[in-house]
């Protein structure tokens, strides 16, 4: 049982670690980004290159690798989505599309293989409760948790968050009151391909960075942030902790090839039982139901 609670809550932290850039990205401020996935794969290709290839420091490295791919997020703005904005459908679509082309060129040009892994932030391990935890796994926690209080600051108690909020359930309100739709757009992107970029490179030293790992952490991100609710901090703490215990006790005593059918059926449920979310501000589809 100790096992269970333990690695629960690793698991758990890491899908709202995932799942925060995306969920300030569209819970936030209304903008669908379906290339979060690769944005946050390119993210650990990017940090090997500029680690491994070039010989940087690794916190440099990282530190540029957070620069590029918000620079991406803006240009993935001005460029794909600044004439479709408001336009859910062909956001996604349009982003899907861009993520997909991200991913298999990474394919393409053979980012493949055991040798693309980044390195941990501390090597070693600790006994906790018996059972021996990694200093990384660790790692995962402590920034999962400062960077949920950060999302939770910043869409509360900052004029941007404030703002982003604001064009999210009013825009046409927030325009009136002199608020830029498209700068506040393109803040939501910056800061959410920068939170990709954590995520990546706390996550992916514990695995094989691979191609299909993007296409995972997109659908994982959606997952939480449909189930918490689209904008709530609440929801996404949530919504992580149900489906991370529920993915490591089917993984721990029924297979692990089953844990993302636990991810599927979550979706199902809760778009056939509350599709605004667990803590979702919006009652409209509600109301069809």
């Amino acid at each position: 049982m100790d096992a269970v609670l333990i690695y629960g809550l690793i698991n758990s932290t890491t899908l709202a670690l995932i799942a925060i850039g995306f969920s300030l990205t569209f819970g936030i401020s209304g903008v669908f980004n379906m290339a979060y996935g690769a944005f946050y794969i390119i993210s650990g290709f990017i940090t090997w290159s500029l680690f491994s290839v070039l010989g940087l420091p690794y916190p440099l490295a990282v530190v540029l690798c957070i620069i590029i791919v918000a620079c991406m997020g803006v240009a993935t703005y001005w460029l794909v989505l600044l004439r479709i904005r408001g336009m859910l459908l062909s956001e996604a679509i349009a982003t899907f599309g861009l993520g997909i082309a991200i991913l298999e060129f990474l394919r393409w040009k053979g980012f493949i293989g055991f040798r693309y892994n980044l390195p941990t932030f501390i090597e070693g391990s600790i006994n906790v409760g018996g059972n021996i935890v990694d200093y990384q796994r660790l790692c995962i926690v402590g920034i999962g948790l400062i960077l949920v209080l950060f999302l939770w600051f910043f869409a509360h108690h900052t004029k941007i968050g404030l703002s982003l909020r604001a064009i999210s359930q009013a825009e046409r309100t927030a325009l009136c009151f002199g608020i830029e739709s498209d700068r506040s757009a393109m803040v939501s992107l910056f800061l959410g391909s920068a939170l990709a970029v954590v995520a990546a490179v706390t996550i992916l030293p514990l695995t094989m960075a691979h191609i299909d790992l993007g296409y995972d952490a997109l659908m994982l991100a959606i997952v939480v942030t449909i189930v918490g609710g689209a904008g709530s901090t609440l929801g996404i703490i949530v919504a992580s902790f149900i489906l991370g215990y529920s993915q490591t006790l089917v993984s721990m005593y029924v297979a692990s090839h089953w844990t993302m059918v636990v991810t599927l059926i979550a979706i199902v449920v809760a778009l056939a039982t509350r599709p605004s979310g667990l803590f979702g501000k919006s009652k409209e589809l509600e109301e069809r139901v």
